[in-house]
């Protein structure tokens, strides 16, 4: 554990080599990359935290102050605590984590992997309307549900994520933690993370987008729209994945990740060239 600002911080790290910090998306926490790191077989050194509100990582937002921000903080903490420089790989709302803090410029990182990316934002300024107003609609009747007392609203939710039935289907220790954390993930869908194509064209990291082959179309939109808007990004589609590829397909996403970091650090060495993308050093707002 780590301690960023007199609160607690959940940090493990195991394996030796290049270092790839694990971000974890909405209701999960650091053991959700399990999988994925032992089909990396300690091939690198690994580093997973849970964002705010999740695992060991205490909610330290409120409703007035649920910026992205915040959870980049505690990224950001795990990452100075794992030294630089780092490969940053993060899954839906973790991608998006990782994408302001690739924005914010204040980190030493080497690459991205940003796995089924819920960049929602950018089919509204690309004109997807149809793909955002289905995402929108479903969110607001998740967060009205929940506020008139459905404790279950998430299954809304997940199953537009991951496709219909697909709460039901889940243990129940799993369905009472996505219960459980609702209230946090009702803040991520309010963290304002809303970044134009021009900034994004910024990042100059080497980057890789990944989707499912099955994921929702709105999904496959966003990542097809991201990885055409950074500079230095390119697209992958994982055959047979939906929304939750680092619980369902775990061998090929390590295999993805495994190729980047190895090119990433192949060119690194060969340029002795590595930076933050913009390298401005400032917070999101400011951008």
């Amino acid at each position: 554990m780590l301690q960023h600002t007199h609160e607690p911080i959940e940090y493990r790290e195991q394996g030796t080599g290049p270092t790839i910090v694990l971000v974890p998306g909405s209701w999960a926490t650091g053991t959700a990359w399990g999988h994925v790191i032992q089909a990396l077989d300690n091939r690198f050194r690994t580093v997973t935290t849970s964002l705010p509100g999740y695992g060991g990582t205490r909610e330290n937002r409120t409703a007035e102050d649920c910026s992205i921000n915040r959870s980049s903080e505690i990224v950001e903490a795990a990452i100075r605590r794992a030294g630089g420089p780092v490969h940053l790989v993060g899954h839906s709302y973790g991608a998006l984590v990782c994408l302001d803090i690739a924005l914010c410029g204040l980190m030493p990182l080497m690459s991205l992997t940003l796995i089924e990316p819920v960049t929602f934002g950018l089919l509204r300024r690309a004109g997807e309307l149809s793909f955002y107003d289905e995402f929108a609609g479903t969110a607001d009747d998740y967060v009205r549900s929940f506020e008139a007392g459905d404790k279950e609203a998430a299954r809304c939710m997940l199953d537009y994520l991951d496709g219909r039935g697909r709460f039901a289907a889940l243990p129940p220790r799993i369905r009472d933690q996505i219960t459980d954390t609702t209230p946090s993930h009702i803040l991520d869908l309010r963290s304002g993370f809303d970044p134009t194509v021009a900034a994004l064209g910024n990042i100059l990291l080497p980057t890789r987008v990944v989707h499912g082959g099955r994921t929702r179309p709105a999904l496959q939109k966003c990542a097809d729209i991201l990885s055409r808007a950074m500079a230095n990004a390119s697209l992958h589609t994982i055959p047979g994945a939906r929304h939750f590829i680092p619980a369902t397909h775990a061998t090929e996403l390590a295999g993805l990740i495994d190729d980047h970091v190895k090119k990433t650090e192949s060119l690194a060495w060969s340029s002795l060239s590595f930076a933050s993308p913009i390298g401005i050093g400032t917070r999101r707002e400011q951008l």
